[in-house]
């Protein structure tokens, strides 16, 4: 009789369906705990479909008291403290923001999409009719008067600064937008309890962290390197069954299929430590059982060609790239920052090794290198040129 493999949480981010309908899980939360033990507020950067908003959602249910989520995990014990208390918790997701009929419009989304979905969520009546800013203020300090002190969790706080990177003059006309948006946290420090913010870029963080209070950056701390992406171990101790079942389907022994899974989608590094598996990728090619570029098909690979072809950039001159601890973390600003720093941000570069105070950069697995290489082949070589030389040569990385 065979096993039943366990749900894999494929597109899921939401913390409460993944425990209730009985998903596969990967406990995470005792980086969840420390941050909370240790801090109050946070900013912490990966790149898409890396587990940000599931690690979102699960701070939500932390602070919201749903005590019956969290059974067998590490963060248990955290919910069960005398101390422990339940907050109000606004949870802001700025990829929702609709940047394609310009700035007036992403602020109205704001204001009419964004914002009264965590009002309806508290049952606090405001006007949609006005500015971002003052609405933010407004649901800050009504749950405060309700019921303590503030739990602010945002996710991709950088997306509608971005999607304009390609277009300086407007990304710097949406952050002077987002500035008086995030300045009320600022504004309203002592009614807030907890702030973990999220993004994609590091690069956006200039003159507007200053308005968040300085918040403490994690995304290179290694005591948070593995709080997002998938480690070895983790695949070996949660995945057994899927590890058998998908080796015994492509005739393989499941050590040799580790070897091929460990080519294709390790090698993300953030911290210069730890290797990490694309969770996105991982899962799904447990569930198709093919190794195909499942997270660079996810995205916009049209936008990255577009970049790739518009600076006249080629694969190979971000192979063993040097460059400064420094730099990696803190590559520049939208209109500065060279395309390693872009690169290596969103998650096509990763951290290979250190030595003293440099890093070297590289593309970090096959699935990645094939399909940057793909995507030059077919945006930018004219069509005399095959691509199978560039093929051959993502193969063989």
């Amino acid at each position: 009789m065979e096993t039943k493999l366990k749900k894999l949480p494929i597109g899921i981010q939401t913390f409460e369906k993944i425990r209730k309908e009985d998903y596969l899980y990967i406990d995470k939360t005792r980086f969840l705990v420390n941050m909370i033990d240790n801090g109050s507020i946070y900013f912490f950067a990966r790149p898409r479909r890396f587990g940000k908003s599931l690690t979102v959602s699960t701070l939500d249910a932390m602070f919201s008291g749903k005590k019956e989520l969290f059974e067998g995990l590490y963060a248990e014990e955290f919910m069960n403290r005398a101390d422990y208390r339940i907050s109000p918790v606004i949870r802001i997701d700025m990829s929702q923001v609709s940047t394609n009929h310009g700035i007036e419009a992403a602020e109205r989304s704001i204001s009419k999409l964004v914002l009264p979905s965590q009002a309806k969520r508290h049952k606090i009546e405001i006007d949609d009719n006005a500015p971002c800013g003052e609405i933010f203020n407004k649901l800050i300090h009504e749950l405060y008067e309700q019921h303590g002190s503030v739990v602010i969790l945002i996710d991709e706080y950088d997306k509608p600064y971005t999607d304009f990177y390609n277009n300086p003059q407007r990304a710097e006309e949406m952050r002077d937008v987002l500035r008086d948006f995030y300045g009320r946290i600022k504004a309203n420090d002592e009614y807030i309890r907890f702030i973990f913010i999220t993004g994609i870029a590091k690069f956006a963080r200039f003159s507007m962290f200053s308005v968040l209070n300085n918040p403490k950056d994690i995304s290179m701390d290694i005591r948070y390197g593995e709080m997002c992406g998938l480690t070895e171990e983790e695949i070996v101790q949660y995945f057994p069954e899927h590890i058998e079942a998908t080796a015994k389907a492509m005739n393989i022994t499941p050590d040799e299929l580790m070897e091929k899974i460990r080519r294709y989608y390790d090698g993300f590094c953030f911290d210069g430590v730890h290797r990490l598996y694309n969770p996105f990728s991982t899962l799904n090619f447990f569930d198709q059982k093919r190794f195909l570029n499942f997270w660079m098909n996810s995205g916009a690979p049209k936008l990255i060609a577009d970049y790739l072809k518009t600076r006249n950039l080629t694969i190979e001159q971000f192979r063993n790239l040097p460059v400064t601890v420094d730099f990696a973390n803190e590559p520049g600003d939208i209109a500065t920052t060279p395309p390693e720093g872009f690169l290596l941000q969103t998650g096509y570069l990763s951290i290979r090794g250190a030595e003293g105070d440099s890093f070297t950069l590289d593309y970090p697995n096959t699935e990645v290198l094939n399909a940057m290489s793909a995507l030059l082949a077919q945006n930018i070589l004219p069509p005399e040129n095959s691509f199978g030389n560039l093929r051959t040569l993502a193969l063989c990385a």
